[in-house]
């Protein structure tokens, strides 16, 4: 048998049903919009997650039980990491692009000021503020599982780990919390429709990179990871390291300079 640097993979329906999934995840977000049944949006919601149960379950497989994932594999699957996250920069960096491009020079449709006339900005000591030691701690947590994981030590990663999710769904609650407390909608401004879009995508964000974080943490209690074979939790982890620093550029510009 010749040794390959790649893995191929064998046919899978995943890849068409995500696809599907997202389909009608958009078409029912557009319906949910305007006012319509959630019904397709569920659907969607229902099909993406089926989706990512089945074909996480074919990676741990490969991964774990087949040894698919050799040394030059991993070095691949590393480099799609380090590309994914590279273009998730480049999607925030078009938000903090349309904020700066109001806040700077607002026009008079704007009043000739920032925070726009009308709009009452939130207090960035109160929630933010909690919000970002929240996630900076979070940030540590991950880190000390990385730790553990390298030095063998399973029973403080899984504590770690466990600590991690459990921060990730505070912050998650507490921004939910802030939403509700908001005397502005997006419909109110630019400042309305930058401020939720882009705290609303990093919180969407937040809820992805716990999901990983959760089959990372499911897979530690399985003892599935090694010192020298744990890239999972790795890409999980440098995922999450770049959601704690778009949201301490999220904290500094929106929140605190922006509600100058």
């Amino acid at each position: 048998m010749v040794r390959q640097p790649f893995h191929l993979v064998e046919y899978s329906p995943w890849p068409l049903t995500g696809s599907m999934g997202a389909l009608i995840l958009t078409i029912g977000l557009t319906g949910w919009f305007h006012n319509y049944s959630m019904f397709s949006l569920m659907v969607g919601l229902v099909i993406i997650l089926l989706t990512m149960i089945q074909w996480w379950r074919d990676v741990i497989r490969e991964a774990t039980f087949q040894g698919f994932h050799t040394s030059p594999v991993m070095m691949g699957l590393r480099w799609g990491m380090i590309l994914f996250i590279a273009s998730e920069v480049l999607f925030f960096f078009a938000f903090f692009w349309a904020f700066f491009h109001s806040s700077l020079a607002p026009t008079p449709e704007l009043g000739c000021n920032w925070p726009p006339t009308g709009i009452i900005v939130l207090n960035p000591f109160a929630i933010p503020l909690l919000n970002t030691a929240v996630l900076l701690a979070s940030g540590v947590t991950v880190t000390w599982a990385h730790h553990s994981i390298m030095e063998n030590n399973y029973t403080q990663t899984s504590q770690a780990l466990l600590l991690t999710v459990m921060l990730g769904v505070y912050f998650t609650i507490l921004q939910a919390t802030e939403y509700l407390e908001t005397s502005f909608s997006i419909a109110d401004s630019v400042y309305g429709s930058t401020f939720f879009v882009a705290t609303g995508f990093h919180g969407l964000h937040v809820l992805i990179g716990s999901s990983f974080l959760i089959i990372c943490l499911l897979r530690a209690y399985m003892h599935q990871y090694s010192n020298t074979h744990h890239f999972g939790f790795e890409a999980a982890a440098w995922y999450w390291h770049f959601v704690d620093v778009v949201w301490i550029f999220l904290y500094l510009c929106i929140y605190w300079w922006g509600s100058l």
